[in-house]
C-alpha cells in the first residue's frame, strides 16, 4: 500500500511538472522576442553614449558603463535561446548552453549590485558634495573589477547545479529541461541563505534607505539648495534603481525559495507545485526586462547622456543640411 501511494505521488508530481513544460517554453519564446530588438538597440546605443559622449566627472558612469555591459551580454545570448525555446532541440554544444545559462544570472546578481552602487554613490554624494569633488574615477573602476570577480565566483553554483555530468555527446537539451543535480538539505539551505541575503535582502534594504535618504535631504529641508536641478536628477536616479529592482528581481527572489522546495520535493500538493513551477518562469522573464529597463534609466534621469545624444543629433543633421547645400550650389 505504501509503495502503491509512494508511485502515486510521483505520478502526480511528474503530472503537475509536464502542464507546467509547454507554458514555459512559450513564455520564454514570446519573452526573449520582444526583448531581443529594443535590449540591443538601446544597451548599444547606451554603452555608445556613455563610453565616449559623457563627460569623465559624471557621477556613476562607470558603474552605469558595467549595467549596460551586463545587459548587453546576456542580450546577445538571447537569439540562441528564442531558437532553443521555438524548436525545443539544442545543436550549438552543450558548453554554450551553459555559458547562455550562466549569463542569465550573471547578468540578473551583476545588475542588482551595480544599481546598488549607483544608489550609494548618488545618495552620499547628495549628502556629501565634497566626496564627489574629492573621488577618483579608479576607485569605481577598482569596484567594478572586485564586483566581477565576486558576482562571477557566487554565479557558479546556479552553473554546477545544471551540470551534472559530461552531457551525452547528441543531447538536445537545455536551459530549464537540464537536469538538477541533488545535493542535499544542509547545501541547499546555505546555497539558498547566501542567494537571498547577498543577492536580495541586503541590496534591497540598501537600495530603498539610499532612495528615502535621497527624498529626505531634498524634500526635508527647508531651505533652498544652491544646485537643485542636480539633487532633483539625483532623486530621481535613486527611485528609478529602486523601482527597476523591485520590478524585474523581487518577484524571483520571493518565488526561489518555494521553488528550491518544490524541487527537493518539500512540496507535494499539486496545486501548490504547479503554482510555483508557473511563477518561476515568469519571474525569471520580469527579470530579463530589466536589459530593456536600465537603458530608460541612462536616458531620463542623466542629463548629460541626453545633452550628448541631442548634440550628436543635431551635429549630423546639420552635417547632413551643408552636404545637400554644398551639392545644390555646384549644379547651380
Amino acid at each position: 500500500m505504501n509503495k502503491k501511494s509512494c508511485y502515486s505521488k510521483m505520478e502526480n508530481i511528474t503530472h503537475c511538472e509536464n502542464e507546467s513544460v509547454q507554458f514555459q517554453l512559450l513564455l520564454y519564446a514570446v519573452t526573449y522576442l520582444i526583448i531581443f530588438i529594443p535590449g540591443l538597440l538601446a544597451n548599444s546605443i547606451a554603452l555608445w553614449a556613455l563610453c565616449g559622449y559623457i563627460r569623465k566627472r559624471s557621477k556613476s558612469v562607470i558603474f552605469m558603463i558595467n549595467l549596460a555591459f551586463a545587459d548587453f551580454a546576456h542580450v546577445l545570448s538571447l537569439p540562441l535561446r528564442i531558437f532553443y525555446y521555438i524548436n525545443h532541440t539544442w545543436p550549438f554544444g552543450h558548453s554554450m548552453c551553459m555559458l547562455c545559462f550562466y549569463l542569465k544570472y550573471l547578468n540578473m546578481y551583476a545588475s542588482i549590485v551595480f544599481l546598488m552602487c549607483i544608489s550609494i554613490q548618488r545618495c552620499v554624494f547628495l549628502k556629501y558634495p565634497f566626496q564627489a569633488k574629492t573621488w577618483k574615477r579608479r576607485y569605481d573602476i577598482i569596484i567594478c573589477a572586485f564586483i566581477w570577480i565576486i558576482v562571477g565566483l557566487c554565479c557558479l553554483p546556479f552553473l554546477f547545479m545544471r551540470n551534472d555530468g559530461p552531457a551525452p555527446p547528441n543531447s538536445s537539451l537545455c536551459f530549464a529541461d537540464l537536469p538538477t543535480k541533488q545535493i542535499n538539505l544542509g547545501s541547499s539551505v546555505a546555497m539558498l541563505t547566501i542567494a537571498e541575503l547577498a543577492g536580495f535582502v541586503i541590496p534591497s534594504c540598501i537600495i530603498f534607505t539610499c532612495a528615502w535618504k535621497t527624498l529626505e535631504t531634498l524634500l526635508l529641508k527647508n531651505k533652498v539648495f544652491a544646485g537643485d536641478a542636480e539633487k532633483k536628477r539625483a532623486l530621481r536616479m535613486v527611485i528609478m534603481c529602486a523601482l527597476v529592482f523591485l520590478f524585474c528581481f523581487t518577484p524571483y527572489h520571493i518565488n526561489f525559495p518555494f521553488y528550491l522546495m518544490t524541487k527537493l520535493n518539500m512540496i507535494m500538493s499539486c496545486p501548490h507545485r504547479k503554482v510555483i513551477l508557473t511563477f518561476h518562469p515568469i519571474s525569471l522573464c520580469l527579470a530579463s526586462l530589466n536589459c530593456c529597463l536600465d537603458p530608460i534609466l541612462y536616458y531620463f534621469m542623466t542629463a548629460e547622456f541626453r545633452e550628448q545624444l541631442s548634440r550628436h543629433g543635431s551635429v549630423l543633421t546639420r552635417g547632413r543640411l551643408m552636404s545637400r547645400e554644398s551639392g545644390s550650389s555646384i549644379k547651380d
